[in-house]
């Protein structure tokens, strides 16, 4: 009988949070002088796997292990399959929206907005987290003034978004949806998939396959001028990347543990070695590249994650040594939140005039200032996290 006990596993936050910690260094680092060339993103034409390339989807990795534990926490807390679809609708839409803002603010046009571009963010950033702060429960007064600040932060982002105008006078467009919406249309897709595969592995094992022929064929231009390949957003690899974390958390939920624990530690560095395998032969037909969301690039990363993630479970699960992690642990619990900061941050610092110091602009201070940035900013959620201010959706 298969143990489908479910474990708290503290490798998964850990992996979430490094994650977002890097995700927090590659996006500081653009615009340093002097610096490695494979530490940024490569072209759209250059085949190459730059470390910038490896974070993106590897968010999309952890959030699809979350999924299976996620889901199955609201199943024991007495939520219908119909309430889970609803919430797995509402976090999507507002990572669509969300998604929407960061995406288009690039293209922002002051004088036909009517507001400045730093002032434009900062209103955002308020705007998102009035809306979708968790507010405690209070059953009194207060909770009527929660319910208040969240129609503020609402109707600040509808203002937001009707004023909004570039150079040309056009308004909001998808364009390529931002790091949030591309995140939340993966995320709709793996929670849908689950919804119907759960905790069967076959099942999830084939839907990733699945995942990844289309991956190839649309690589290889077969799609061309078939109406139903615009039907879904994004590339098929992005979908993939987010099913190959469902299968690893639904493979984790029932070898995490017990006796069985040997077969994940066979597994997992296996699955590693299959994907660089995959990563040989693709390269052979398309090269490394995240903008254009080639199977090879998908490969490779996945060469990286399966492994990797082995070794965060055997620190923080097999040797108890979570607490290394514990600088950047918040990153892992209040990640949405990590992740907007950092809009904040740019716009004040522009508006107050603050400039770092040249030697910090280039080579190797210049990169460890921006660790020490990835630090603060997630200090800077912890300290929020404690006043009860934190983004969820």
């Amino acid at each position: 009988m298969e143990n489908t006990k479910t474990i708290r596993i503290a490798a998964l936050d850990v992996f979430r949070a490094v994650t977002m910690f890097l995700m927090l260094f590659v996006n500081d680092i653009p615009g340093l002088k002097n610096i490695p060339h494979g530490l940024l993103h490569a072209a759209a034409n250059e085949d190459m796997l730059g470390f910038s390339d490896i974070i993106f989807p590897g968010f999309l990795f952890a959030m699809g292990m979350a999924i299976p534990y996620a889901i199955d926490a609201r199943y024991k807390k007495g939520d219908t399959t119909v309430q889970i679809i609803m919430h797995i609708l509402k976090r999507t839409v507002i990572l669509l929206i969300m998604g929407l803002f960061t995406v288009n603010i690039g293209d922002l046009n002051p004088e036909k907005t009517g507001l400045s571009y730093n002032v434009y963010v900062l209103l955002m950033a308020l705007g998102f987290f009035l809306a979708w702060s968790v507010y405690p429960k209070s059953h009194d007064w207060k909770d009527k003034l929660f319910k208040f600040m969240q129609i503020v932060g609402i109707l600040l982002l509808v203002y937001l978004w009707l004023t909004f105008k570039t150079k040309d006078g056009a308004g909001f467009t998808p364009q390529w949806w931002g790091i949030l919406g591309l995140i939340g249309w993966t995320y709709l897709a793996s929670a849908a998939i689950y919804l119907f595969t759960r905790d069967n592995l076959m099942y999830n094992a084939i839907a990733v396959a699945v995942i990844i022929m289309i991956s190839l064929i649309s690589a290889a231009g077969l799609f061309k001028g078939i109406a139903l390949a615009e039907i879904f957003p994004s590339e098929a690899t992005l979908y993939a990347f987010g099913m190959a974390g469902v299968w690893t958390g639904v493979f984790l939920k029932k070898y995490a543990g017990g006796e069985r624990i040997r077969t994940f530690f066979i597994v997992m560095p296996a699955l590693g070695i299959v994907s660089l395998i995959g990563a040989l032969i693709t390269h052979q037909f398309w090269i490394i590249s995240k903008i254009q969301a080639t199977p090879t690039w998908f490969f490779y990363c996945c060469a990286i994650f399966f492994p990797f993630f082995t070794l965060i479970y055997w620190l923080t699960d097999i040797q108890k040594k979570s607490h290394w992690f514990n600088l950047i642990k918040p990153a892992g619990t209040v990640t949405l939140t990590c992740y907007i900061i950092p809009y904040a941050w740019y716009s004040v610092q522009w508006m107050l005039g603050l400039k770092y110091p040249a030697l910090l602009t280039s080579g190797l201070p210049g990169i460890i200032k921006s660790l020490v940035f990835s630090l603060i900013i997630i200090g800077i959620a912890w300290i929020l996290m404690k006043l009860k201010v934190r983004l969820k959706i």
